[in-house]
């Protein structure tokens, strides 16, 4: 018997992306939720800025942050320790998804801003 892996279906979050949502919510987590996550999360924002990115790989991001900035999570993110689990499978998802896109000055720029952050 095949074992299928089911992918999650982030692009029913796209719509819950915002930009605000995004910079308040990661200004609000970004200790908590660790430098690991963090970095994704900023890698695939500035992924999703560049503008030849293909729109279904830029759904793929929206779907992923748009889970993100959502308060309805599977794990709750007060939850300690596991809280961004979720977060981070989704994000990780995404990243692995459009990671030819990802350049060195995207990275730099992720690294800039975690730098920014104190992280």
């Amino acid at each position: 018997m095949k074992t299928q892996i089911v992918q999650p279906e982030l692009t029913v979050y796209q719509t819950e992306y915002t930009e605000r949502g995004f910079w308040g919510k990661l200004g609000r987590t970004a200790r908590k939720a660790g430098r690991k996550l963090v970095k994704v999360l900023l890698v695939l924002y500035y992924v999703a800025r560049d503008p030849a990115v293909p729109l279904r790989e830029k759904a793929k991001i929206y779907g992923a942050l748009g889970y993100f900035i959502l308060p309805a999570d599977l794990v709750p993110d007060p939850v300690l320790g596991f809280g961004f689990a979720d977060d981070l499978s989704a994000a990780l998802w995404a990243f692995y998804s459009v990671r030819k896109y990802v350049t060195p000055q995207i990275e730099a720029q992720a690294e800039q801003r975690l730098n920014k952050l104190g992280l």
